[in-house]
């Protein structure tokens, strides 16, 4: 099983979802997150002042998927996400060595 983080922008929230339950994902769990990357936040004009905003606002979806859905889940939401802007995101992968469902007590990948 692997459990794979997307940072990506709010307003591509909903595409995303759209995708990953389009390619077979159950679940997912959302995050608003603040953060930057290698163009360290921006600046911009407000009434005449330059300010600098160093945390972006971002998005975190998490998901469990078995092993067999991860290619195709991470370019549904891969081509989702994208808009070929700086500040698109992030897709990171972890190895889940095991899962249990609280309620029913099932383990592994029935228990996503």
């Amino acid at each position: 099983m692997k459990k794979v983080d997307f940072i990506i922008r709010p307003h591509k929230l909903d595409e995303v979802k759209e995708a990953l339950l389009a390619a077979g994902v159950q679940g997912m769990t959302v995050t608003e997150v603040k953060g930057f990357g290698r163009q360290r936040g921006k600046t911009e004009l407000y009434r005449g002042s330059e300010h600098s905003i160093v945390f972006l606002p971002k998005v975190r979806v998490e998901v469990l998927i078995p092993d067999q859905l991860l290619e195709q889940t991470m370019q549904a939401a891969t081509a989702a996400a994208r808009t070929g802007k700086i500040g698109d995101g992030k897709v990171m992968v972890t190895e889940v060595g095991e899962v249990r469902r609280i309620r029913t007590g099932e383990i592994g990948e029935a228990a996503i």
